[in-house]
């Protein structure tokens, strides 16, 4: 039996094989073959099964997005069938002998250099295209399954990280919990994990070791305990502790359809985060009761090129049909930083987390932002929508975004589209700029919703992606709440309503500070709405209020 310690970022009990999650290799290796035929077959059976896989994808997009998003996959069938395509890769192959996977990124390269060449932009944008579909086929000849897992069982995955465009790519259904080596509790995998409500620990570092792979594991989230081989003892109480959570979670069911309120009467909204339209299940069958973050970027992460606004229109489409007339707040594009997308074309920048990222994107590239207004705005009509802007930090970035959004619903009402006149508009409080002009800043938009996990890190000054920092990266700060009492008064004091967005929201030591400070909604992962129902329910604001607010306000230092 092996011991492993790392740092649960998801709370939860899971058993299962360990399985290491497979990169594609950055490094395609050449060589001469010996029998080309032999090798065009290699590459027409790779070719073949990547058309199956599209086929499958394009079925899976059109029964949840509709068929303009299934026209993706489809034109990606087409592509890799094209017949010029299947003979620049043969002549590579026959006169050349050269091997299948060097034969197709040499041609992947040249088509994309054409397509880019080209002055229709239709055109050019079909160079991430061939990107994509030969990346597929060479992954399928390394033996590099597209969504890192190839495994008959659900399994317990490992991994140093994940980008944010390898976690929309996971079969879910393949996974018991997570394992990485870095990352931190605000990283994608983590809120990943809780929002699938399974268990994941970071942190482990060099522990976990090749050969463990296929062996069994079993993860503790809550205390980040990792055994291998776990010997009969072991493995019967982290069973029984299993059996207790789950016992646990069946006694929190009871409080579905209760009311979010304290035993004093004050009334908190509890709403959930999500990634996509799909996750809506999980917000409704743990009764939350709005999504008061729909991450839109996810949308454009498992795209290989700009979504259009169809395929955007769809999928808000769904998300707002299926909640059946709850609020769903949707934030605008929020990618730079940690979520980068190699279609955008975005240049390196030496410290991309206080760079060109999220809202400042959308200002500098008014025809994506336009794209995603018109798309959200038709949307609108089929439920309760609220519209959220990221990484705000002054007044004008606001008044710009609002001046898009009055011609987007010029456009619409000209083209006779409809769209919903109580669109609400909101901003994200994740800088402390916006935190100390949030007086100014309520006047413009309807709503607030503080993402803790940025405003943390740029508060502190401490890279939250960064598991080294440990104890330097403190969500508790009393800069980070007292910035949050300040936002509050400021939007009480013009009428506009506060949430919490980030993973602070789901903090159960917290909750009493929030209700004491006058959080209007918290939003968290859909697993972490009954827990929270729980405490809020058994608080008495009238009775701590003083006290949470005394010992945030207070000036006294004890040494």
């Amino acid at each position: 039996m092996i011991s492993i310690q790392g740092k649960g970022v998801s709370t939860g009990v899971a058993m299962g094989p360990l399985y290491y999650y497979q990169r594609a290799k950055s490094v395609i290796r050449r060589y001469q073959v010996e029998d080309a035929a032999a090798e065009w077959d290699r590459f027409k059976a790779a070719q073949a099964k990547a058309v199956e896989q599209l086929g499958d994808l394009a079925e899976k997009a059109r029964e949840e997005a509709g068929d303009e998003a299934a026209l993706l996959f489809e034109t990606h069938q087409m592509m890799a069938e094209d017949m010029d395509y299947e003979e620049a890769i043969q002549g590579l192959i026959n006169d050349e002998k050269l091997n299948a996977e060097a034969a197709v990124t040499d041609v992947a390269a040249q088509f994309a250099e054409m397509f880019a060449q080209m002055d229709d932009t239709y055109m050019q944008a079909r160079a991430a295209d061939v990107k994509d579909v030969s990346g597929r086929i060479i992954g399928i000849l390394t033996g590099v399954v597209q969504g890192g897992i190839d495994s008959p069982v659900p399994v317990v995955l490992a991994a140093d990280d994940l980008a944010p465009s390898e976690t929309v790519q996971l079969d879910k259904s393949k996974i018991l919990g997570f394992i990485t080596e870095g990352g931190s509790g605000s990283s994608h995998t983590a809120i990943l994990a809780r929002t699938m409500g399974i268990p994941a620990i970071i942190g482990v570092g060099n522990q976990l070791k090749p050969e463990f792979e296929g062996r069994e594991v079993i993860v503790d989230g809550s205390t980040g305990s990792i055994v291998v081989d776990a010997d009969d003892a072991t493995r019967a109480v982290m069973m029984a502790k299993r059996e207790e959570q789950l016992k646990r979670q069946k006694l929190l069911e009871q409080l579905k359809g209760q009311p979010n309120i304290t035993k004093d009467g004050q009334s908190i909204k509890v709403f959930c985060n999500i990634g996509n339209p799909e996750d809506v299940a999980a917000v409704l069958s743990n009764d939350g009761g709005g999504i008061g973050l729909f991450r839109s970027e996810f949308l454009y992460l498992n795209c290989s090129d700009y979504p259009t606004e169809d395929y955007q229109f769809e999928a808000y489409k769904k998300a707002l049909s299926d909640m059946g007339g709850r609020e769903v707040v949707i934030r605008t594009l929020d990618i730079g930083a940690d979520k980068q997308i190699d279609y955008f074309q975005m240049p390196k920048e030496e410290n991309p987390a206080l760079g060109n990222r999220a809202l400042r994107i959308c200002l500098n590239r008014p025809e994506i932002f336009k794209t995603q207004l018109r798309a959200l705005y038709r949307a609108s009509a089929f439920g309760k929508l609220g519209i959220m802007f990221p990484m705000v930090t002054s007044v004008w970035e606001v008044k710009e975004a609002r001046k898009m959004c009055e011609l987007v619903k010029k456009e619409l009402t000209e083209e006779g589209k409809p769209f919903a006149d109580d669109v609400q508009i909101g901003i994200m409080i994740e800088t402390p700029a916006a935190a100390v002009m949030s007086d100014r800043l309520a006047k413009l938009v309807d709503f607030f919703s503080c993402g803790t996990n940025d405003l943390t890190q740029y508060t502190l000054a401490c890279d939250r992606q960064n598991n080294d920092l440990g104890r330097f990266f403190n969500p508790h700060h009393p800069a980070v709440l007292r910035l949050l009492k300040m936002v509050c008064d400021n939007a009480h004091r013009n009428g506009v309503w506060v949430g919490i967005c980030g993973e602070l929201g789901a903090d159960l030591e917290l909750t009493e500070t929030f209700l004491s400070i006058g959080i209007d909604e918290l939003s968290v992962s859909p697993r972490s709405v009954l827990p929270l129902r729980q405490k809020i329910r058994e608080v008495t604001v009238s009775e701590v209020k003083e006290k949470v607010l005394g010992e945030l306000l207070s000036d006294e230092i004890t040494l």
